[in-house]
């Protein structure tokens, strides 16, 4: 049996592995509100959380749907790709990508409440974030390269 869209789900494990085992390093090893800066001024590793969405959007709602949000997006993504189109390769990592950060910032929304962030770009003076939300964002990429390019299926 040949699994259909195997990037797809290559992409999606190797970005959930990656995030929840750097997210288990920081619980682990980094008190939270602690700083080490690897690059001094430029790039820091920084334990915090966040309850909201990204740049902590809705943080302060009370209701916490987020939980739900990460569900029904990692649902529709998911289903797709097991009952939709073969996707071209591009297509296949980006929504793959996407669909490991959608997850692995939902497994730590529904397991605590919270997502762990660690990932702190001083030098643009940008939010702390993680390895999910880079999988997202390249997984963004992905599909606007795909868009932009023709590609054999």
């Amino acid at each position: 049996m040949q699994v259909k869209n195997i990037n797809f789900w290559l992409a999606a494990l190797l970005a959930l592995g990656i995030d929840q085992g750097t997210k288990f390093w920081v619980v682990a090893k980094l008190p939270l509100g602690e700083t080490v800066p690897l690059w001094p001024g430029v790039f820091h590793l920084t334990h915090v959380t966040n309850r909201g969405a990204a740049f902590s959007l809705f943080a302060e709602a009370g209701v916490n749907f987020l939980p739900w949000v990460s569900v029904g997006v990692s649902l529709v993504i998911a289903l797709y790709a097991l009952l939709g189109p073969r996707l071209k390769p591009w297509e296949a990592v980006g929504y793959g990508l996407i669909l490991g950060g959608a997850v692995g910032n939902g497994v730590d929304r529904v397991l605590t409440g919270a997502v762990v962030d660690f990932l702190d770009a001083r030098i643009i003076q940008f939010a702390v974030f993680n390895v999910a939300d880079v999988a997202i964002n390249l997984g963004v990429a992905c599909l606007l390269w795909a868009s932009l390019r023709w590609e054999k299926t």
